[in-house]
Formats: C-alpha cells, sequence, structure tokens
C-alpha cells in the first residue's frame, strides 16, 4: 500500500485522497447531553457528499458518553468511571444508530470500529484495526471510530478522542486530519479575550510560544479542550499528516480548502513518515511500568539506537506483562525511551545487571535475550 506525501498546502484539502474527520462532543449535543439530530445532519451531509464524490472519510467521533447522559437522567459527565462506561453503553448505540440515519439518506453505510490505547499499541491489534479499516474503505463504508469507553479503564480520559483521531490518520495513511469542534480556530488567546486574533498557520511549535491555550468548555459534556486538539495535532504532524483545527460549523469550508481554522503544515524533514509502531510507542502507549538504566545503557540506547539488554537495568517500578510497554529512565528520572518490554516485573528483578550469556546458561536459551528489542523501541524528548 502506498504512502501519501504530506499535502503542503490547506487548497490542497479540497483534493485530498483520504481524510480522517475528528468531531467533538459539544458539536453534536444539547446542552442537556442529548444528541442534536440537526447539527449532527450537517455534518454528515458535508462527509456524505465528499464520499460520494470519491474521497475516503474515516470520521472519529466523540459523543457517546454525551449521548447517554439524557436517558439516564444525567444532567453532565459523570466523575465516575461506573457511570461514564454506563453512559458510554446507553449512548454509543444511539449515536451510530443516528448515524447510519443520516448516511442512509446519501445511500452510504456506516461501520462501527471501537478502539482501546491497547489496540494502537500491541503488534496484533493495531495491524487487526489497520487491515479492517482498509477493507471498509475499500467496500465504500464510512467507518465511524470512537474509543472504545465501555471497557476502558484509565484509557478512557484519551484526550477527548483527539489523540485517537491523531493516530487512526496515521493508521489509515490519511492525507491529512480535520479536528472539529465547537470553536473557529486557535487564537492568540482565548476567543473572548478582547484583541485575540485567529492563527491561520502553525509551521512549527515555535508558533505557539506566546499562545494561551484553553482547556475543555463549560458544557461538561466532553473532556478535550485545545490544549488535546494542539497536542492531537502535533502528533499528527510528527506522522507527516498536516491538520486543520476548526469548528464543526465550518466542516464544508474546510474541506474545500477555504481560508479557515487553524492549518498545522507538516516541515519538509518530517514528510517521510514514522512508522506506526514508533509513532504508537511514544503518542499512544500507556507505560506500565519504568526501567531504570545505568549510564552505559543510557549512551547505548540514546546514542547508539542499541537494544536494552538486562546488564543495563539497575531497577524497575510498576507491574507489568511481557510485550507491555514501558518507560526507559536514567538516573535522574528522566525517560530516554520507551518500548514493549520482553519480561514481567516477577520475572526482571533477578535478571538485573545479568549478561544474557549467564542467565541462559542459568535458566535456558529463552533468556538470551533483550528486555527491550531495538525494533521495540522509540526514543522520547527528541
Amino acid at each position: 500500500m502506498s504512502v501519501p506525501s504530506a499535502l503542503a498546502r490547506r487548497e490542497d484539502l479540497a483534493g485530498a485522497r483520504r481524510v480522517v474527520v475528528k468531531v467533538g462532543s459539544s458539536s453534536l449535543t444539547t446542552a442537556a447531553g442529548g444528541l442534536d439530530a440537526s447539527r449532527l445532519d450537517a455534518l454528515v451531509d458535508v462527509l456524505a457528499r465528499r464520499r460520494v464524490g470519491g474521497g475516503d472519510v474515516v470520521l472519529v467521533s466523540s459523543g457517546a458518553i454525551a449521548a447517554g447522559l439524557a436517558p439516564l437522567g444525567l444532567t453532565k459527565r459523570p466523575r465516575d468511571l461506573a457511570s461514564q462506561q454506563a453512559a458510554a453503553s446507553v449512548g454509543q448505540g444511539l449515536l451510530l444508530a443516528e448515524y447510519a440515519r443520516a448516511f442512509a439518506h446519501a445511500g452510504l453505510t456506516v461501520g462501527q470500529v471501537l478502539l482501546t490505547a491497547e489496540d494502537v499499541v500491541r503488534r496484533t491489534h493495531y495491524g487487526n484495526a489497520q487491515r479492517t479499516l482498509e477493507r471498509l474503505l475499500t467496500l465504500g463504508v464510512v467507518p465511524v471510530v470512537n474509543e472504545n469507553d465501555t471497557v476502558a479503564t484509565h484509557e478512557i480520559r484519551f484526550g477527548d478522542n483527539d489523540r485517537l483521531a491523531a493516530l487512526v490518520a496515521h493508521l489509515v495513511r490519511a492525507d491529512a486530519l480535520v479536528l472539529l469542534s465547537d470553536v473557529d480556530a486557535l487564537h492568540t488567546a482565548p476567543p473572548s479575550t478582547p484583541g485575540a486574533r485567529r492563527i491561520p498557520l502553525v509551521r512549527g511549535p515555535e508558533d505557539l510560544d506566546a499562545v494561551t491555550v484553553g482547556a475543555a468548555g463549560a458544557a461538561g459534556v466532553g473532556t478535550g479542550g485545545m490544549t488535546t486538539k494542539v497536542e492531537a495535532a502535533g502528533i499528527a504532524v510528527s506522522a507527516g499528516v498536516p491538520t486543520l483545527l476548526t469548528s464543526a460549523a465550518l466542516a464544508e469550508e474546510a474541506l474545500a480548502g477555504q481560508d479557515v481554522g487553524t492549518w498545522f503544515s507538516v516541515p519538509a524533514s518530517r514528510r517521510a513518515r514514522r512508522s506506526t509502531r514508533q509513532l504508537w510507542l511514544a503518542h499512544a502507549a500507556a507505560p506500565a511500568g519504568r526501567l531504570v538504566l545505568d549510564d552505559g545503557a543510557v549512551k547505548a540506547v540514546r546514542g547508539n539506537r542499541s537494544s536494552l539488554l538486562p546488564a543495563g537495568v539497575v531497577g524497575l517500578a510498576g507491574r507489568f506483562r511481557a510485550g507491555d510497554p514501558v518507560d526507559l529512565v536514567d538516573g535522574n528520572g528522566h525517560a530516554v525511551a520507551r518500548g514493549l518490554v520482553n519480561y514481567s516485573s516477577e520475572e526482571l528483578p533477578e535478571m538485573l545487571g545479568r549478561s544474557t550469556r549467564e542467565l541462559a546458561r542459568q535458566w535456558g536459551a529463552a533468556y538470551e535475550r533483550e528486555v527491550v528489542h531495538r525494533d521495540h523501541l522509540v526514543l522520547l524528548g527528541r
């Protein structure tokens, strides 16, 4: 499968082959928490025209928990996990039914894809997700992606799906990511501030040095805010996917390449896209623990991009299984890298500081391997 080159300009959005569009809860629901059919229909009309016109569209939609509030008699998003999961269980079906109804008017079928953080970390999981999404698109289906809030635990606060949308954009090799909320663009200050100006273009982090970024809105139906959207745009751009941030009301103008919202461009140096494994380890993996490295191991991992061997590990923290993501930290606790560990937290203590040859002699050939292989490791902080 070919990997598209990054769009150089927002105007190129009009002819983009494949886009991922993320919409937030506040753009789909009423103040009371129920779905607003008129707002949902307006968005679907725009996306359906794009799909019928030959473009691939993947919709990452928040709103399941928000849609479940009114039927459960709740006035705002609950704080406890069990109630959030209950609301998601009720709301997810309602949300998908509304999308199925609205897209059916254009003769289009939707397919539900529910993901958790683990689905974008573990190799077999993300491979399955990638194949499923690609097949849905080939069949002309509009995938509707959401985090699987009903079963997620700490991942339920994944950034109001903004970060998930950035990862999905990389997963499906999208030409661009469009983040829709109830704010028309990123501004130099909160939009209500006198003198606040729209920022039309962000070419790098330095363009945001003097910008005040707001948190979630006051409606109480979502978890995101402008902060999570800027972070998501940064993830997407680091993966070679340009991103447009604007309001759901301007979705049509955005997809037509008009001068709306804030365009996060991809520097020429990043137009060669990172591997899926590296991107997900860096941005999607919630580390299950930490491995403390000695100075030699830090140098080998960071400077030589070597695998991490048991001899270079001097301590560990957390509980993890083989295959879980863990942070590799130096003696000062600074994260150097993140990777998929080959041993559990129960196995590792007796291995620390020992050579693989010694371990193999004592326990067998299965222990003559790395703690973290370099192919399953990504450097952090650069």
